[in-house]
């Protein structure tokens, strides 16, 4: 009977409601947290295509101004060919010819700009502060290049018996006395520089004329009047460079050649300044060597910087 009674008890007594299952914050996303997950995945993206676009307008930049310049490059090389021909143009192209240049800049210049289909010849031209028209502002001499002029120099001697003889020993190419002299009348001067000995120059005389406006006239303050005769055709075949100021107190010369190596070139050009230099008149006031300029042939002159060619005087002094 309790036992009846105790089950009857929990039959009327009420059932647990079961628990709730819990969410986890994993398990319930709103709608805010979606969106900020979806947000952070593309910021990345975002920055990686900014930067792509970053460098695609940096390209663009470039390119633009790299075929800007390219056009204009070739406007310039238009005008140059326009102005100077084919040829000239060439040589000019990428040059500036208002700058001034190194000795040694200038050289290698030079050099490189050689097209003539010839061995041109390296040229100098020296502005002098002299006054031309005053006859103590004479700037003449000579002066043996050190490496040559790469041209073969013929030379002609007037002498007679055993100095006649010392001159073809020493390599003369032409040797004579009233004979040379006739040859000279009739118009044979096939020579590049005349050499007589002192007891010579009456019949050198007859000839003034003709070797006068040549600039062949022998002269003793060229060495080119001298008993030494022997010296002065071995000194005259390696190769030696006359110069005397014109009229406007220029001095030019040829100093070498532009297949010479920039080595042999430069030697040859800082002797020649050097010769100059020296040749300074007394009674020249101020600046001496006021411009200078170097080309080839037929090539293009570039401006020397004076201030660098003072220095390699004094270095060449020192």
């Amino acid at each position: 009977m309790a036992k009846k009674e105790q089950e009857n008890t929990e039959e009327k007594a009420p059932k647990k409601a079961k628990k709730a299952p819990v969410e986890t914050a994993e398990a319930v996303e709103t709608p805010a947290a979606e969106g900020a997950q979806s947000e952070a995945a593309e910021k990345p993206k975002k920055a990686k295509k900014a930067k792509g676009e970053a460098k695609e307008a940096v390209a663009s930049k470039k390119d633009a101004k790299a075929l800007a310049d390219k056009k204009a490059k070739q406007a310039k090389k238009h005008a140059l060919v326009k102005q100077f021909g084919k040829r000239g143009g060439a040589i000019r192209e990428g040059l500036d010819v208002n700058k001034t240049y190194t000795l040694e800049q200038a050289v290698k210049e030079v050099k490189a700009r050689a097209k003539a289909k010839f061995d041109e010849t390296v040229e100098i031209s020296l502005n002098l502060g002299i006054d031309p028209n005053d006859t103590n502002n004479v700037v003449r001499g000579v002066v043996p290049m050190p490496n040559g002029l790469g041209k073969k120099v013929t030379v002609a001697v007037f002498a007679k018996g055993p100095k006649a003889e010392e001159a073809k020993k020493a390599g003369a190419d032409i040797v004579g006395e009233a004979d040379l002299a006739d040859q000279i009348t009739a118009g044979k001067v096939n020579f590049d520089l005349c050499i007589a000995t002192p007891d010579m120059m009456g019949v050198v005389g007859k000839v003034a004329k003709i070797l006068g406006p040549k600039g062949l006239m022998p002269n003793p303050k060229l060495g080119t009047v001298t008993m030494d005769v022997a010296n002065a055709v071995k000194v005259a075949k390696s190769g030696q460079v006359e110069f005397r100021a014109e009229k406007a107190g220029i001095v030019h010369a040829g100093v070498g050649k532009a297949s010479f190596d920039e080595k042999a070139l430069l030697q040859n050009i800082k002797t020649f300044i050097a010769a100059v230099n020296k040749a300074k008149p007394q009674t020249s006031k101020g600046a001496y060597i006021k411009r200078a300029a170097i080309s080839t042939s037929q090539g293009v002159g570039l401006k020397l910087d004076v201030a660098d060619i003072t220095a390699i005087l004094k270095a060449e002094a020192a």
